[in-house]
């Protein structure tokens, strides 16, 4: 179920923007002659007055198939003046811009959700949160289990920071016998006393070492993250926030995606920020995690998605939608059109962005699921 939430969650995405487009179109007169989820060949379709609405085969994206896109494309005498170049420069910026600022906006809007919604995360409490799967907590610590005592230490009345560093500090008390290797068990097990639906239970975890992967070098001494682990996260206290509260968290995050997102894109051929990027697999892959955790998480990484979307999509570059707009933007400044030529000659070079990116993104893709998953847990 969750698979098919996320593979929906993202294909919302894209119809929204491609959505963004077609409405715009529309609204200034022009003309549409298609409007696609995903590329072709064509799965399926059907046509309602002049548009033809269908589905493709290849789940990378969408298309609005907008009469005139092309300057030298061959267009019926009675639909020439609805053609995309035969608009001002406005209304062509307008139907471009449309898109990236449907994702944009749809994730200011979730953002504002999850805080005034849901809420924000408080102060950390000794109630356990998420459990990973794959670590020693998974069928011993329950989701919601009241934190009391580590090995007899009271940790009953501790919050945040020095909660998490209480407990990771006696559980760093256990260790593997000989050199610690990733993955190796300790020799003894750290005594877990919680409370459970109000009853007080013991348990027993043998935690591992690990290595965290974002840890450069195989040398797990260095590296002050490697460490005994159990493998479970804390419940933090939500906060309702005010409407003024909320905006300021979504445009704070969103200011926070944004630049990340530059920033990783000008250090592309640093190896660090190309391990960051992700493909079509990996954000459905994360998307589908993030449903099996919660519904907050999910709508947090779907509004993450989205917005990198439109930011991306504003990137100068044909066949970008920014590509469009500098080019209009161009003709603008310059008084008439700009040859077709010159356009696909700079449209190289946006092909190539967009495929270095594709590549690179599949590339982590498989690496990430070929070392066991994508870690969002």
């Amino acid at each position: 179920m969750s698979w098919l939430l996320a593979i929906g969650g993202f294909a919302a995405l894209v119809v929204l923007h491609e959505a963004g487009h077609f409405t715009a179109a529309k609204m200034v007169g022009m003309r549409v002659e298609k409007f696609f989820l995903f590329f072709p060949p064509r799965v399926a379709s059907v046509k309602r007055g002049e548009t033809e609405y269908g589905i493709g085969a290849i789940p990378l994206g969408g298309y609005v198939k907008i009469t005139g896109m092309n300057p030298e494309e061959e267009i019926p005498p009675e639909v020439v003046e609805r053609a995309y170049y035969r608009q001002p420069v406005w209304k062509r910026i307008f139907v471009i811009a449309a898109g990236p600022a449907v994702n944009i906006v749809l994730a200011l809007v979730m953002f504002f959700f999850l805080a005034v919604g849901f809420g924000l995360d408080g102060d950390v409490t000794n109630r356990v949160g998420t459990v990973s799967s794959d670590l020693p907590a998974a069928g011993q610590l329950q989701e919601g289990d009241q934190l009391i005592s580590v090995d007899g230490r009271d940790v009953s009345d501790l919050t945040n920071v020095q909660l998490a560093n209480t407990v990771r500090r006696q559980v760093n008390t256990h260790s593997c016998a000989g050199e610690p290797t990733d993955g190796c068990k300790a020799t003894t097990p750290v005594t877990l006393r919680v409370l459970r639906d109000g009853e007080p239970v013991t348990l027993k975890v043998t935690p591992v070492y690990e290595v965290p992967e974002d840890i450069p070098g195989t040398d797990a001494d260095e590296s002050q993250d490697a460490r005994m682990v159990i493998g479970f996260g804390y419940e933090a206290e939500r906060e309702r926030t005010s409407l003024g509260e909320g905006i300021d968290f979504s445009l704070d995050r969103a200011w926070f995606i944004t630049s990340t997102t530059a920033d990783v894109l000008a250090h592309i051929f640093e190896k660090d920020q190309r391990e960051q990027i992700s493909g079509v697999v990996g954000n459905t892959e994360i998307t589908k995690q993030s449903f099996d955790t919660d519904t907050r998480q999910a709508f947090l990484v779907l509004a993450v998605i989205s917005l990198s979307l439109g930011v991306i999509n504003l990137l100068p570059f044909l066949p970008l939608d920014g590509g469009h707009i500098f080019w209009a933007i161009v003709e603008k400044v310059r008084g008439r059109p700009v040859s077709l030529v010159v356009m696909e000659r700079s449209g190289l070079i946006g092909f190539a962005l967009v495929m270095v990116l594709f590549l690179i993104g599949l590339q982590n893709d498989i690496d990430r699921l070929g070392d066991g998953g994508f870690g969002t847990r």
